[in-house]
């Protein structure tokens, strides 16, 4: 189902000029439809995975690892990290290193939050938008997963994310995480991220498996994921609340697939079905046996067929 794995044919560090320098890569033919993917997290970084959802042969896809993460440098850093300096960065890539007026824009899960946040600043350079597992950093859906709601559907995993954490702070754990996360406690940091990664990780997929809990396994991995995330969670994505459904009429004109699992209970299917009545012109897709994971088959499925339809369409 996935192209078969390529390696990029340009790499390099973007220097931002306020203390980070980011990971990119340019992947499949130069003179194809320019692309961008945007990860997850924030704070996973890409893998060689994610140029596979690309036919080598028809993309020029730029994928880069966001601030702080991957092999963007400094790690884990979370100064002049928000959603706006990473629209600006995508924004900067588009113009120095891709070259091309408008980018298909390709983004799941914290992705989809980025996708829409860059596409509603910059519609004029976003030829198409696919996003998935739909995430947009309303209050109701950080505490759905961070304080009360999947823990009923995952009770055994819960107590291991509250593990390091009093009893006497745990009405607020995102704020709980953050004091230890940002912490001089090199050993408490620790315990922390891989508590708050191994959660995600163990919630992700409608069945269980072990890739994702491989992905963030080692510290460093999993203290870039944590911090990062955390971060952007404990100040609401640097967006006010309800802000990318606001201006979703910003989005017009753009063509759009939203991909959602029924069963994902990571970002639950009421985020996808509201920007789907907010933003009726996007070909809205609820894969009925699937979770949060682009790799499950059914999702998996649907966003190959996206990218290449948008494709076809250029050709046509």
């Amino acid at each position: 189902m996935l192209f078969p794995s390529i390696e990029p044919y340009r790499h390099g560090m973007l220097d931002t000029g306020d203390g980070h320098q980011i990971y990119w890569e340019l992947c499949g033919n130069p003179e194809g439809k320019p692309a961008v993917f945007l990860h997850g997290g924030p704070g996973s970084g890409c893998s060689p995975v994610h140029r596979q959802l690309f036919d080598p042969a028809k993309y020029n896809v730029l994928l880069f690892d966001q601030r702080g993460c991957g092999r963007s440098q400094p790690h884990a850093n979370l100064q002049n990290n928000t959603t706006w300096h990473l629209v600006a960065d995508i924004e900067r890539l588009r113009q120095e290193i891709v070259g091309a007026d408008q980018l298909l824009v390709f983004g799941g899960s914290w992705g989809s939050t980025l996708a829409l946040a860059y596409a509603q600043t910059h519609p004029e350079h976003v030829s198409a938008l696919i996003v998935r597992g739909i995430f947009t950093l309303r209050r109701a859906e950080v505490l759905w997963f961070y304080q009360e709601g999947a823990s009923w559907l995952f009770p055994d995993y819960w107590e291991d994310f509250l593990a390091p954490i009093p009893e006497n702070e745990r009405a607020d754990l995102i704020g709980a995480y953050h004091r230890r996360l940002t912490g001089k406690d090199e050993a408490e940091q620790l315990r922390a991220a891989h508590a708050w990664s191994n959660w995600e990780d163990r919630t992700i997929t409608l069945l269980p498996g072990s890739r994702h809990q491989q992905a963030n396994s080692s510290d460093r991995r999993a203290l870039a994921f944590a911090r990062i995330e955390n971060h952007y969670f404990i100040n609401r994505g640097f967006m006010d609340e309800g802000q990318l459904f606001r201006n979703v009429d910003r989005l017009k004109g753009i063509p759009g697939v939203i991909v959602q699992g029924r069963y994902d209970a990571c970002t639950p299917v009421k985020s996808a079905w509201d920007l789907h009545r907010a933003w009726p012109e996007a070909d809205f897709q609820l894969v009925p046996d699937a979770g949060h994971a682009f790799n499950e088959p059914g999702i998996l499925k649907r966003l190959v067929e996206a990218t290449n339809r948008f494709v076809a369409d250029q050709e046509a």
